[in-house]
C-alpha cells in the first residue's frame, strides 16, 4: 500500500514539475514575440520638412518625407520590378486652401536577393526622400496649417518581409498672406536631388 501511494505521488509530482517547465518556457518565448513586433517598427522611420518658411498664400512650395530604413533592410521603390510587389508610395490629404501639384519619388537601386537570385529587385534602402509638389491657393486661410501623409511600404530583409504598413506622418507649415517675405527652409534637403537609394 505504501509503495502504491509513494508511486502516485511520484507520478503527481513529475506532472506537476512537466506542467512548470512548459510554463516557464512559454514564459521565456513571450518576451521575445512582443521584442519581435516591437522591432518592426524600428525598421522604417519617417520625417517631415517643408520648404519655405513662411507660405504665402498664391505661392508653391514643398514638402519632403525622408524615410530612414535600417541596415540590412530594404523596401520596394515606388515602381517595383513586378506588379504583385507593394509600391512604396506617401498619400497627402490635403486640406482646403492647397491643391497637390505632383509627387516626385526617387529612383530606386536593382539588388539581387537570396530569395530571388536570378531577378534583381527595384528597391530603396538607407535613407531616401519623397516630395509633394504643393500650391497654397490664394484664398488659403492663414495661420497654421496641418497636412496628413500616409507613407504605404513594405520592409523586407534578405530572407523574411515584415507585413505591409501604412504609416501615419503629418506636417505643419505656417500660411501668411500674399506678397509676404518668405526664406527657404532645410536647403539641405530641398537644394539637392533626391538620394537614390
Amino acid at each position: 500500500m505504501r509503495r502504491r501511494t509513494a508511486s502516485i505521488l511520484c507520478a503527481i509530482l513529475l506532472s506537476a514539475s512537466a506542467l512548470c517547465v512548459a510554463v516557464v518556457a512559454r514564459a521565456r518565448t513571450a518576451p521575445q514575440a512582443t521584442s519581435a513586433m516591437a522591432g518592426a517598427s524600428s525598421v522604417v522611420k519617417a520625417r517631415t520638412f517643408v520648404s519655405l518658411e513662411p507660405i504665402p498664400a498664391g505661392k508653391e512650395f514643398q514638402v519632403a518625407v525622408v524615410v530612414d530604413i535600417a541596415p540590412g533592410y530594404h523596401m520596394n521603390s515606388n515602381k517595383p520590378s513586378d506588379a504583385y510587389l507593394i509600391a512604396t508610395t506617401v498619400a497627402p490629404q490635403i486640406p482646403a486652401g492647397f491643391k497637390l501639384l505632383g509627387t516626385i519619388y526617387p529612383q530606386g537601386r536593382d539588388k539581387k536577393f537570396a530569395f530571388s537570385p536570378d531577378k534583381p529587385l527595384n528597391v530603396y534602402t538607407g535613407t531616401v526622400i519623397m516630395r509633394l509638389r504643393i500650391a497654397a491657393r490664394s484664398n488659403v486661410r492663414l495661420g497654421i496649417a496641418t497636412i496628413p501623409i500616409v507613407l504605404r511600404y513594405q520592409a523586407c530583409n534578405d530572407t523574411t518581409c515584415l507585413p505591409p504598413v501604412k504609416l501615419p506622418v503629418s506636417v505643419q507649415l505656417k500660411v501668411a498672406a500674399a506678397g509676404t517675405k518668405t526664406r527657404a527652409d532645410h536647403p539641405e534637403i530641398f537644394s539637392t536631388a533626391s538620394p537614390q537609394s
